[in-house]
């Protein structure tokens, strides 16, 4: 019986995870993810499907972050009609983020047909709507971790915390072949690291036969805090911002980020450790997910925490409206301010850096992986002046950064989820990494052969069999479907296809950041700034 596997997605680049499974003649998806960053990227979102989705016969979810998610409303609007199969806590995170999802594609859509009406140019429709997400919900099936399921005849599948977010799970597979033993497979998801504030550190079965691996940090590393090194660095930060005198900002995402934060924080305070002072968490899908959080968390399932209460403290308050948010420009001092999105690029965060960043008793402190171009990113480099919604900003905060916060396990936490996989008795494919961060793992597994037989790196629509001793790769005529305008570029690059546009924006910043004369590079910077907020999206 013929067993193969094709990556749609995730697949040299960390976004639009989907990986395609087909096994006597039943076909499923692990994942239907959407594809984020830089133009070219998001182009992926809109084009036709590289499968028929009304063959597909089930789907299973290994977290409800959008690029693993973002494109299940479109699946089931294009004619799937089978079950979307997750863990409870990522169906109840879903129920949030997909019409919140479809909600932002309306608006970026609106947004951008005004843009193309002044400039003659045809209007575009939205990849989905809200109430196709909606819709979509009603095909949400849920199962408990670490117990066997039918995902359809001749699969059976079983998930596993994969200590990333809530609900985050890797999916163990167990494929019906002629005549033998059944075909183990894992598809990691998103592995979690040690020691996260909330999440159970991952867990996931050994002795497999072909495994997925996620390499998003590969060749990165952090330090290694446990929780109450991460808290006392917290406050540290926390307190230096407020003896300042001014407010202190927090651009957060608002799954897990948020909740991670406000639990820190309020353990911080109820040990007198920072003072008790207003947070302010303005952000309406935060506000929601942290009541999923709560219930979770109150339930004893799936999360846990050091305090009985961590998010409803009474210095915590929730802002669901704008008239809500816009009040917060009151408090000139004193105060935490918790928004999104995590890299400044868009949402109810950009409106308090606006009203704080001018102000030099204020601190910005961010806590996550800021990508190049975005808003964040300038920030994080240092710049000095930036534009905001139109209007130009000098920055005088203090900028500060922790990566204490991370979701992802790095480099080496990698390897170690890696090797208590062992033995992986026919092949490792490494995926949701660029190629640098794949190749750095691959270089450092190089000598595990004996028990990790076949390493290997896969490129989006890429189709390998799975019933041999080894994964082989299916021959395709001409280049992968949906890469053919990229095919050109990656020869002309000398490289294989990756973000070209993302690392380009890396290597200038890096370039700006090394020049002597200061007022050179801010100029050079507020002008790669204008450009990529002129740039057509």
């Amino acid at each position: 019986m013929s067993i193969t596997l094709t990556f749609h997605g995730a697949a040299g680049t960390v976004t639009g995870s989907c990986y395609r499974l087909e096994a006597g003649g039943k076909t499923l998806l692990i994942d239907c993810g959407m594809f984020q960053g830089d133009k070219t990227l998001k182009q992926l979102n809109y084009e036709p499907w590289p499968f028929d989705p009304r063959a597909i016969d089930a789907v299973l979810m290994t977290h409800a972050h959008i690029d693993h998610s973002g494109l299940v409303p479109r699946l089931t609007k294009a004619g799937y009609r089978g079950p979307v199969i997750a863990t409870e806590g990522t169906a109840e995170l879903l129920r949030f983020m997909l019409p919140d999802s479809g909600s932002i594609q309306e608006m970026e859509v609106e947004r951008l047909n005004r843009r193309n009406q002044r400039r003659g140019l045809p209007s575009l429709r939205p990849i989905y709507t809200q109430q196709d997400a909606q819709d979509a919900l009603e095909q949400l099936e849920t199962q408990p971790y670490e117990s066997w399921f039918e995902a359809v005849p001749g699969v059976r599948a079983r998930f596993w915390n994969a200590g990333h977010i809530l609900g985050a799970a890797s999916i163990e597979l167990a494929v019906a072949q002629d005549g033998g033993k059944p075909l183990k497979l894992l598809f990691s998801g998103d592995i979690g690291p040690e020691h996260k504030a909330l999440v159970k550190s991952p867990e996931a079965p050994r002795d497999i036969d072909i495994l997925v691996m996620e390499s998003t940090y590969g060749g990165r590393t952090r330090p290694k805090l446990d929780p109450l090194q991460r808290r006392a660095v917290l406050a540290g930060e926390v307190n230096a911002a407020l003896a300042a005198g001014g407010n202190l900002v927090i651009p957060a995402f608002a799954v897990e980020r948020t909740q991670e934060l406000l639990a820190d924080l309020n353990r911080l305070i109820a040990d007198g450790t920072v003072p008790s002072v207003p947070i302010f968490v303005d952000s309406p899908l935060a506000t929601q997910i942290t009541h999923v959080f709560d219930r979770f968390l109150q339930a004893g399932n799936g999360i846990e925490a050091t305090t009985k209460q961590p998010f409803a403290a009474g210095n915590v308050r929730f802002t669901r409206t704008v008239q809500e948010s816009m009040r917060i420009e009151k408090v000139k001092g004193g105060a935490i301010i918790i928004s999104a999105s995590g890299m400044c690029d868009a949402g109810r965060i950009r409106h308090h850096l606006k009203n704080n960043l001018w102000r030099a008793n204020a601190t910005v402190l961010l806590i996550g992986y800021m990508a190049p171009g975005t808003l964040g990113a300038l920030l994080e480099a240092g710049e000095r002046r930036v534009r905001i919604q139109g209007d130009e900003i000098a920055v005088k905060a203090r900028i500060r950064k922790l990566e204490i916060y991370s979701g992802h396990a790095d480099h080496d936490e990698l390897l170690d989820w890696l090797r208590d996989r062992l033995p992986v008795r026919r092949g490792l494919f490494l995926t949701h990494g660029e190629l640098d961060a794949a190749a750095s793992l691959r270089a450092a597994i190089a000598g595990w052969k004996e028990e990790l037989p076949a390493v290997t790196v896969p490129h989006i629509d890429e189709a390998y069999r799975l019933d041999g001793k080894r994964p082989a790769r299916i021959p395709q005529d001409g280049a992968p479907r949906r890469l053919d305008r990229y095919a050109e570029a990656e020869a002309l690059a000398g490289h294989d296809w990756h973000n070209d546009y993302a690392r380009l924006m890396l290597d200038v910043q890096r370039r700006l950041r090394g020049m002597e004369d200061d007022a050179a590079r801010r100029r050079l910077m507020r002008k790669l700034q204008r450009m990529i907020e002129a740039a057509p999206q």
